[in-house]
């Protein structure tokens, strides 16, 4: 979002932080938000202010921080700020803020904000194990959820002191995201998918040469991480199978496992696959492999290089295809170039009757399109026939295009059963 764009105009977040030590974690969600050109209020919770100072959030957002409902009176602060809002997000949402929201409490002026709002809300949590597990805690969070609040999966991790498990807080990037997402689609995240269970690929495969080289490809792996972080926070059980990923953060609420080349790809998403209701090919797997791996690195001696002779590697896509259990929904990816012979729906009609999957998602690339970007459109090809254009817009806006049209695919598959 540019700059220059009127600020009366922009977006309005109110971004309430809650007591826990993830608080800091704020710090960068406020600042990603107002470099995109978002207004934000910070409205910090008193113990909040134990772990960042009112300084620091006036700082970042350049809006007065207050945490109690007697500041700035003749404003009426505690009824406009949720009034005027067009999001709200809570990070971290503690097992108490969670409780007090769930309750109807309003002791303070988040909590009297989350009562006067009714733009989308977004909670993120962010406590113990054991806390997030507790039976009021999830009691809770049903709770919110069925007045639709959107209370994000939680990530799993290090948490304070020694402890690992699931209630870390999900990161920043993750977190601006689905602020974004919410304020561009408000019932973008419904808990659809609970009891499914989906298995999604990701990234690029890498096919060693040498100890030091490989070939591979520009898929950054962004797509498939969204695939599997709207079906985490839509209810999924979500595995999520990378490749080279460029480094990014696992999706809060998704299991990760991590494959180099195709042939591991291939043997992860067979063995994954098996029980899973969607299976998801959005890798960009190499279409082929060295014949042989050099053991040591290969050196240049002022000759030209042998050739490198290359084999095919497997379709897996067509194999999870002719695998799958009854009931199962397949989507694959393909990304087009228009050449001579076509263009890229040309091609991607062709694919889609190759592979044989219930859904392809078909992406133009080149020239900025599609790798190694934020942003994403295609179209997509459905076995009946059908085409439906996907504009252009975040990938996890692309994302939830593509779920949205794989309920109707598993609500028939359940008819039929």
């Amino acid at each position: 979002m540019s700059q220059d764009v009127d600020p009366e105009s922009r977006p309005r977040v109110v971004l309430g932080v809650g007591g826990g030590i993830a608080a800091y974690k704020a710090c960068e969600v406020l600042r990603r938000l107002t470099e995109s050109g978002h207004r934000v209020r910070v409205v910090p919770t008193e113990a909040a202010l134990r772990f960042v100072g009112a300084a620091t959030f006036e700082a970042l957002s350049g809006q007065p921080v207050a945490t109690g409902v007697f500041a700035d009176v003749p404003e009426v602060p505690h009824v406009r700020i949720g009034q005027t809002a067009d999001l709200v997000v809570v990070v971290p949402a503690t097992a108490d803020l969670l409780a007090k929201a769930a309750h109807g409490l309003a002791d303070d002026l988040l909590t009297a904000t989350l009562l006067t709002a009714r733009c989308p809300v977004l909670m993120v949590p962010a406590m113990h194990t054991e806390m997030w597990e507790h039976a009021a805690t999830q009691a809770n969070v049903a709770t919110l959820r069925s007045r639709g609040t959107v209370v994000a999966e939680p990530a799993s991790g290090r948490l304070t002191g020694a402890d690992t498990g699931k209630g870390r807080l999900a990161e920043p990037a993750e977190i601006v995201e689905l602020a974004r997402l919410l304020l561009a689609e408000p019932t973008a995240l419904p808990r659809d998918l609970v009891g499914r269970k989906v298995v999604v690929s990701a990234g690029g495969t890498r096919e060693p040469l040498d100890p030091v080289r490989f070939l591979g490809n520009r898929s950054s792996g962004k797509q498939g991480y969204a695939l599997a972080r709207v079906a985490a926070q839509r209810g999924a059980e979500v595995t999520l199978v990378a490749g080279n990923t460029a480094d990014l953060a696992d999706p809060a609420g998704a299991r990760v496992l991590r494959v180099g080349s195709a042939r591991e790809l291939r043997d992860a998403m067979h063995a994954e696959s098996a029980g899973a209701d969607v299976v998801v090919m959005a890798a960009a797997v190499a279409d082929f492999r060295p014949v042989a791996l050099s053991d040591s690195k290969i050196k240049k001696s002022g000759q030209e290089p042998a050739p490198i002779k290359l084999t095919t590697n497997p379709d897996i896509l067509v194999e999870l295809v002719r695998a799958r259990p009854a009931g199962q929904v397949v989507v694959g990816f393909a990304a087009e170039t228009g050449d001579a012979t076509g263009d890229v729906l040309h091609h991607g009609r062709a694919k889609l009757g190759r592979k044989g999957c219930d859904l392809l998602v078909v992406n133009a690339v080149g020239d900025g399109k599609a790798f190694e970007v934020e942003d994403n459109a295609g179209w997509l090809l459905a076995a009946d026939g059908s085409e439906t254009p996907i504009p252009h817009g975040s990938k996890t806006q692309l994302a939830v295009a593509v779920w949205n049209a794989i309920l109707p695919l598993l609500d028939s598959c359940a008819r039929l059963e």
